[in-house]
């Protein structure tokens, strides 16, 4: 496949006033891995559809051309393997090898060859699971691997990566990092969006930043663009290798229980688990992919019933419901009491609009309109959502979604807050701006617990972990 080219190329999602991509003059040639940063909201991952042809006309606004060998990006899309933020839309099938040969078979692939390859690409990216594996029974990680194991069957000319390792644990980014670097021919054309800098510069020649505007800020080799451009980038938002992020411990001590797990679990997604959270503490939840995290933090946040052991409230937390668990309380006390983030944003907006989203919540706790239009403000300002109040919540990019994720579970001020993944797709500044936040609410005596596979997230903010192990 031959280069990728954008001239002049903008786009402008239905609905919205700023262009998310504007004046963007690029070219790719045939081969080069390209790594693709910029601020969050920076138009990433609308440039990658573009380039995949999945900006569909009646959308958005195009000015500008984007073409693949010469082409229209909608005519080369059978030479092209695509790997999304979100892996769970790109799987369509009910078993795990299912999956991956859906699109060998669409593609007119041998039946001879389907299922080795299958098999082999399943290999590759350190699938733990028979190809047999319920689609529907894997963590978020699982399926981040299952979706980059049924584009590398594919054997695509060109490969568009959207955070591939974003939700997975150490081990397994560093394997798929592996996998790429083995899997990938020499004259395939790679594009990769990736917050893990320093670990992806391996697989890389060249890097290319878009500015806020969605223009190109920097293009050339990572290294020439880091040391000419690197301490402004990080100004701006931009992740840059040696720019460390500041630590922010705990003021004092944490002080009363607020929830305890006892022998919680739920077979087979969570094995029998003992856990307490504390106010004033940031407890950080880890482990390997399947290890039953986002279960935990599920059951905790009382939206799954326990299959064993018990989630007991304090009566700091439960006030009158103290002696019953959070799964059976009413919705409103839940809302005010315990605040989740899901790790898919997406499954927990309801409305239209960003404003009424984060209205929703202090609304159904019986505020006064004047203090939730206070509390949705506030919070708009300090996510960096105030020009997006407007916005469907289901037209932002992964980063603004997952802040507006976080921000609906604080517009209620709850004294425990649930994170699963909260850090996913941030630049460096909305990062920054969100530790400060947790930090500020942990110093203020609310809880806060959150499932990450961050270890700068860990290092900068964490008081405590604990550690899930995977069962079989």
């Amino acid at each position: 496949m031959g280069a990728v080219e954008l001239r002049r190329f903008g786009w402008r999602h239905a609905g919205r006033k700023r262009w998310a991509l504007r004046e963007v003059d690029l070219r790719i040639e045939r081969g080069e891995r390209v790594l693709l940063l910029g601020p969050s909201g920076a138009g990433k991952s609308t440039l990658l559809a573009a380039i995949a042809g999945l900006l569909a006309e009646d959308s958005g606004e195009q000015e500008g051309t984007v073409t693949v060998d010469g082409l229209a990006p909608r005519k080369t899309q059978e030479r092209v393997g695509v790997v999304f933020q979100d892996p769970e839309s790109q799987l369509v099938m009910a078993r795990s090898g299912d999956d991956v040969a859906f699109g060998l078979e669409n593609r007119g692939i041998p039946a001879e060859e389907i299922w080795p390859r299958v098999d082999e690409a399943l290999r590759r990216v350190g699938f733990p699971y028979h190809r047999d594996r319920p689609t529907a029974a894997l963590s978020g990680g699982e399926q981040q691997r299952l979706a980059l194991a049924g584009a590398l069957a594919l054997r695509p000319e060109l490969m568009l990566l959207d955070e591939p390792t974003a939700n997975l644990d150490p081990a397994g980014a560093e394997l798929i990092r592996t996998a790429l670097s083995r899997a990938i021919a020499d004259d395939t054309t790679l594009i990769l969006v990736e917050h893990r800098v320093a670990e992806a510069l391996p697989l890389v020649d060249r890097a290319v930043v878009l500015a806020a505007d969605g223009e190109i800020r920097a293009d050339g080799p990572p290294a020439e663009v880091f040391a000419r451009h690197g301490d402004a980038l990080a100004a701006e938002g931009v992740w840059v290798p040696g720019h460390a992020a500041p630590r922010r411990p705990a003021g004092g001590p944490a002080a009363e229980l607020l929830i305890a797990a006892r022998r919680l679990g739920l077979p087979p997604r969570l094995a029998p688990t003992d856990l307490e959270v504390r106010a004033g503490e940031a407890l950080a939840v880890l482990g390997p992919n399947g290890a039953g995290k986002s279960t935990l933090a599920l059951l905790l946040g009382g939206l799954l019933r326990p299959g064993t052991g018990a989630v007991t409230a304090s009566p700091d937390l439960a006030g009158r419901d103290a002696r019953t668990p959070p799964h059976r309380w009413r919705a409103p006390a839940l809302a005010g009491r315990i605040g989740t983030v899901f790790q898919d944003p997406e499954h927990q907006f309801v409305t239209g609009t960003v404003r009424d989203e984060l209205a929703l919540g202090p609304r159904r706790t019986g505020q006064s309109e004047q203090a939730v239009r206070a509390t949705v403000d506030a919070l708009l300002e300090r996510l960096g959502l105030s020009h997006l109040a407007g916005a469907n919540p289901y037209t932002l990019s992964g980063g603004e979604a997952r802040r507006l994720s976080v921000a609906t579970a604080l517009a209620t001020a709850p004294r425990l807050i649930i994170c699963d993944e909260p850090t996913f797709g941030q630049d460096r500044r909305t990062w920054l701006a969100l530790v400060d936040l947790f930090a500020e609410l942990r110093d203020a005596g609310h809880g806060v617990l959150t499932v990450t596979h961050d270890a700068e997230f860990v290092a900068a903010l964490a008081d405590r972990t604990v550690t899930l192990e995977r069962r079989p």
